[in-house]
C-alpha cells in the first residue's frame, strides 16, 4: 500500500481550498482518487503533537487532575493556518470514508460496534479489532486519528471553560470528562470555511455539556432539563413579583408560562435531606431517629416505611386473576408451595395439556402487568 505524507496531502487540499465553494466537490473527487489508487493516509502518533521533555519535576504523589493538566500542558497549541489544514484533512478523511462504505455497499450504521480503535497502534488495525472490509477499517482509523488530533490540541479548552462551574458542587472530573467528549461533536459540526478558530466554536459545545451534566447531576432527584429551565423563570419571575407567596396564576402571568407548568416547577423545587442528616440535638441524633419507629431488634428502619412492599405488590396484581390463574402462577413460580413445578406438573394436577397451561400462565402473567407489580420489584430487580 501506498502512504501519502501531510505535507503532501496539504499542497493538494491547500491548492483546492482557494477556491472554497467548489472545495466540497472536488475534495469529493480527490478521496475517489486516492482509495482508487490504494493510498492511505499517514496516521500520526500523539506523541508527534507533544512538547519534548516539558513535564515539570513533581514531589509526592500528584493528583489526577494535576496529572491531567500536565498532559494537557505538553500538548503543543496549533495557529488558525495549521489548524485550518487540520479541519481540511479531517474533511478529506471522511469523504474517504463515505466513498470506501458505498464502495463495500455499506453505510454508517455498519460501523456501531464493528470497528474499535487501538490507540496502541497507529499504522495498522489490530487482529481482532475490525469486523469490516480493510479498506473501511483503515478509513474509519484514519478519520479517528484525525479527529483525536484535533481535540486532544484543544483540551486545554475544556479546562479553561470549566472553571465557570467550579463553584459548584459536581465532580470536577466528571465534569471534565464530559467537555472533552463533547469536543468530538464539535469536530463533527466544524467548518473551517467560516474562518472561526476551532476553539471559538467549540466553546458552544463544552458549554452545553457541562450545562447537561448539570442539569442531570446536580440534584439528588433528577428533574428534566424543560422542567428545571422552568424553575429558573419562576424564580425571576418571582424575584420580580416581590412576593415569596405569590399564585401559580400570578406567577404564570408574570413568567409567560402556562399554570400547569408553573405549579409543577413549585412542586420541583422541593429539597431533599439525608436519612443520617444530623440534628441540633443535645443527643446528636438524627432525621432517622426523628420520623423513625424504634424496632426490637434495635434500629429505627421497618419495611413499614416502604410505601410499597414487594409482598403486597405481588398479591395486588394476582387479585386480577381467576382462581385457576391464580393456582398456575402459585405453582409455576413456586409462591407459597415450596419449589417452583414444571408445566407438565401443573397440567396433570388440573387434567389438562401443556398447551393449555402455557396459555393460561401467558394470560395470567398479561394481566399481571400493573404499574403497583412493577414498582413493587423494581428495586428487587438487579
Amino acid at each position: 500500500m501506498k502512504t501519502i505524507k501531510y505535507d503532501q496531502l496539504d499542497q493538494k487540499l491547500d491548492a483546492l481550498a482557494q477556491d472554497i465553494d467548489s472545495f466540497e466537490r472536488k475534495a469529493r473527487a480527490l478521496a475517489r482518487r486516492l482509495n482508487r489508487a490504494g493510498e492511505d493516509l499517514a496516521i500520526m502518533p500523539p506523541g508527534s503533537w507533544r512538547k519534548a521533555g516539558s513535564a515539570p519535576a513533581r514531589t509526592g504523589v500528584a493528583s489526577i487532575e494535576e496529572q491531567l493538566r500536565t498532559e494537557i500542558d505538553a500538548i503543543e497549541t496549533m495557529g488558525r493556518a495549521e489548524e485550518a489544514q487540520l479541519a481540511r484533512r479531517i474533511e478529506l478523511a471522511r469523504h474517504r470514508l463515505d466513498d470506501a462504505l458505498e464502495h463495500e455497499g455499506l453505510t454508517h450504521d455498519d460501523l456501531a460496534g464493528a470497528v474499535h480503535y487501538d490507540p496502541s497502534n497507529f499504522t495498522q488495525i489490530a487482529p481482532g479489532k475490525c469486523l469490516l472490509p480493510p479498506p473501511v477499517c483503515r478509513r474509519w482509523v484514519e478519520l479517528h486519528a484525525l479527529r483525536t488530533e484535533l481535540v486532544e490540541r484543544n483540551l486545554d479548552r475544556v479546562l479553561i471553560n470549566v472553571e465557570r462551574y467550579a463553584h459548584m458542587n459536581l465532580s470536577r472530573l466528571d465534569l471534565i470528562q464530559e467537555g472533552s467528549a463533547s469536543l468530538f461533536r464539535a469536530v463533527d459540526g466544524f467548518d473551517w470555511r467560516r474562518g472561526l478558530l476551532f476553539r471559538t466554536y467549540a466553546v458552544h459545545w463544552l458549554n452545553q455539556a457541562f450545562r447537561a451534566y448539570l442539569y442531570n447531576h446536580g440534584q439528588t432527584v433528577r428533574v428534566p432539563v424543560y422542567l428545571q429551565k422552568a424553575m429558573k423563570h419562576v424564580k425571576q419571575a418571582i424575584e420580580r413579583l416581590g412576593d415569596k407567596n405569590a399564585s401559580a396564576e400570578e406567577i404564570a402571568a408574570e413568567a409567560d408560562l402556562g399554570v400547569n407548568l408553573v405549579e409543577s416547577a413549585l412542586a420541583a423545587t422541593r429539597s431533599t435531606l439525608s436519612m443520617d442528616l444530623p440534628l441540633l440535638s443535645e443527643d446528636g441524633s438524627g432525621l432517622a431517629d426523628l420520623i423513625g419507629e424504634e424496632q426490637p431488634e434495635g434500629g429505627v428502619y421497618s419495611t413499614a416505611m416502604e410505601e410499597t412492599s414487594l409482598e403486597d405488590g405481588i398479591q395486588l396484581a394476582m387479585e386480577r386473576l381467576s382462581e385457576r390463574e391464580q393456582y398456575v402462577v402459585r405453582m409455576r413460580f413456586g409462591l407459597g408451595t415450596g419449589r417452583e413445578h414444571t408445566l407438565s406438573e401443573v397440567a396433570k394436577e388440573l387434567g389438562v395439556s401443556l398447551e393449555r397451561v402455557r396459555q393460561i400462565q401467558v394470560r395470567a402473567i398479561n394481566k399481571m402487568r400493573t404499574p403497583g407489580l412493577r414498582k413493587a420489584i423494581d428495586p428487587f430487580l438487579s
